[in-house]
C-alpha cells in the first residue's frame, strides 16, 4: 500500500455516512438478524417478543423501532438467569459457541459485575482493520513506534489494542499503565517513540513528571502524536492546549468504539470510521425511542455490531451520551463526526439543572495552572439528585499561595455559574492529592 494515500482503506471510507453505505448496512443486518434467530435461542426469543422476527422488519428505521435496546440491566439479568455464571451468559449471547473465544477482556467492575467482552479471532481480524483505519488517519505509519501506556491487566484498550495495531505495521512498545510513569518516560525515550496512547489524565501527568523521572520535558522526547482514550480531555480545548504545547505533538481523541477527532486547528469531534462494520443510532435516554440521525442531533448512544462473533452488540448501549455532527468536516475527512457530552450513568441533576462530570472538567481545567486540573465531585447521597451546592475538591496549583486561594475558588464558581448554569463550592486540596492513573479517572467522591 501506498503510504500517500488519504485513507487506509480507499474502497470504503470514502463511503462512510453515504447512501451506499446504508444499504451496506441493512444487506449485512439482514444476514446477521437470520443467522441469530436460526442458530441463538437468546436472540431468537428477543426477537419474537419484540415483534421483530427478521422476515417481518423492513429496513433499519424498522430495526431500530422494533428491535429493543441491550444495556447494562439487560446484561445483569442475563447473568441472573445464568445463575452468575458468566461463561454461560457469554455463550448464551454471542454468535458463535463459547470455545471459539480466544481472548477475554472486561470493564473494571466499580460499579457492580465486569462486562465481559469475549473475542473471536473473526472479532480480532475486524477490529484489526477497524483500528488501522483510526491510526492511519491519526498519521501513523509503518515503523512508527508507538508507546502504549492504557492498562494492561484485561481492559479493553488493553491486550485487545496491542494485538489491533501490529496489524498496521506499527512498531509498539507496550509498557502499559501498570509499567508507572518512570518506565514510560525511559522507554519512550530510549526507544525514541514517534507516538504515545494513553489516558489524558495520565498523559498530563507525565508532563509534571517527565524532569524528575528523566531530567528533561516531555517536549524533548520527540513525540509527534497522541492519541488519547478513555476519559475526558482530549476534545477539552485547554487540555488539548497543555498537552500539545508540553510535546510539540499533534493530540487525537479516541472513543465511542470507532472514533478518532482529525488535526483540524479547531476539536470537531470523533470521525466514526466503521459504518460498514457497525450501525450507530441515538435514543432518548428516557423514553429510548429513535433519535433523527441528523446534524446537531443529542442522544443515548446504541450501536450493533454487523459482522461481529464474540463482541456482538444488538442495539447494545453503553451509557454514552453523544452529539453527532454529519455535515461535512473543514478537515475534508469523510465520516460523520461525534462529541460524547458524557455518560448517562455519570448524569447529576443540581436544582433540575443536568450536569456531567466531563463539562464540570472542561472548566476547571481552564484555570490551569493555578490548578492542576484534577478533582472530585463529592456526593452524600446517590445521583443524579445533588443537594445544593454541588461540593467539588479540587487540587491547587503547585505555586499558587494560600491567600490567592478565595479569589480563585469565586473565579471557578462564577465561571462555572454561567457556563454550566450550577453554582459550586470549591473544596481545596494540596497537589497530587488524587491517584493518577492510566485507568479511566473516577470523577465522583462518594460518600454515602
Amino acid at each position: 500500500m501506498g503510504t500517500a494515500r488519504k485513507y487506509w482503506d480507499m474502497e470504503i471510507e470514502p463511503l462512510l455516512n453515504t447512501p451506499e453505505i446504508r444499504d451496506l448496512q441493512w444487506s449485512r443486518l439482514q444476514q446477521l438478524l437470520h443467522r441469530l434467530y436460526e442458530g441463538k435461542p437468546f436472540w431468537r426469543e428477543r426477537m419474537e417478543a419484540a415483534g421483530a422476527r427478521p422476515e417481518e422488519l423492513k429496513g433499519l428505521d424498522d430495526f431500530s423501532r422494533r428491535m429493543p435496546i441491550m444495556d447494562k440491566a439487560q446484561r445483569r439479568q442475563l447473568l441472573a438467569d445464568c445463575d452468575g455464571d458468566v461463561i454461560r451468559a457469554v455463550d448464551r449471547s454471542i454468535a458463535v459457541p463459547v470455545d471459539e473465544v480466544v481472548l477475554m477482556a472486561a470493564t473494571s467492575g466499580t460499579t457492580g459485575e465486569p462486562t465481559p467482552y469475549p473475542h473471536t479471532e473473526r472479532d480480532n481480524q475486524v477490529a484489526a482493520e477497524l483500528f488501522a483505519r483510526l491510526l492511519w488517519r491519526a498519521g501513523l505509519r509503518r515503523g512508527d513506534r508507538v508507546v502504549h501506556a492504557f492498562g494492561l491487566s484485561m481492559w479493553l484498550a488493553g491486550v485487545p489494542y496491542v494485538q489491533r495495531m501490529q496489524h498496521s505495521g506499527v512498531c509498539l512498545l507496550p509498557v502499559g499503565a501498570e509499567g508507572g510513569s518512570q518506565r514510560i518516560l525511559r522507554f519512550a525515550k530510549q526507544f525514541q517513540a514517534d507516538a504515545l496512547f494513553a489516558t489524558p489524565s495520565l498523559v498530563e501527568h507525565l508532563i509534571e513528571k517527565a524532569p524528575e523521572l528523566i531530567g528533561m520535558p516531555v517536549g524533548e522526547l520527540g513525540i509527534k502524536t497522541i492519541v488519547c482514550a478513555g476519559e475526558p480531555g482530549a476534545g477539552i480545548a485547554e487540555v488539548r492546549r497543555r498537552i500539545q504545547d508540553a510535546y510539540g505533538a499533534t493530540l487525537y481523541d479516541h472513543g465511542g468504539g470507532f472514533g478518532i477527532s482529525c488535526d483540524h486547528s479547531e476539536y470537531q469531534g470523533m470521525h466514526h470510521v466503521a459504518d460498514d462494520k457497525l450501525i450507530f443510532e441515538l435514543v432518548d435516554p428516557d423514553t429510548r425511542e429513535p433519535v433523527p440521525f441528523e446534524h446537531g442531533a443529542r442522544g443515548l448512544a446504541v450501536q450493533t455490531t454487523l459482522e461481529a462473533e464474540g463482541m456482538l452488540w444488538m442495539r447494545e448501549t453503553f451509557g454514552d451520551i453523544v452529539q453527532v455532527f454529519t455535515e461535512p468536516c473543514p478537515c475534508g475527512a469523510s465520516g460523520f463526526r461525534f462529541k460524547v457530552v458524557g455518560r448517562a450513568d455519570d448524569m447529576l441533576k443540581v436544582k433540575g439543572v443536568m450536569v456531567y462530570p466531563a463539562a464540570i472538567d472542561g472548566v476547571i481545567t481552564g484555570f490551569a495552572p493555578r490548578v492542576t486540573g484534577e478533582f472530585r465531585i463529592v456526593l452524600d447521597d446517590p445521583p443524579p439528585r445533588v443537594v445544593p451546592p454541588l461540593v467539588l475538591r479540587v487540587e491547587r496549583g503547585e505555586n499558587v499561595p494560600d491567600e490567592q486561594l478565595p479569589a480563585l475558588a469565586n473565579e471557578i464558581e462564577e465561571r462555572m455559574s454561567s457556563t454550566l448554569k450550577v453554582s459550586p463550592r470549591i473544596e481545596w486540596v494540596a497537589p497530587y492529592t488524587f491517584e493518577r492513573t492510566g485507568g479511566k479517572t473516577n470523577f465522583f467522591d462518594r460518600r454515602y
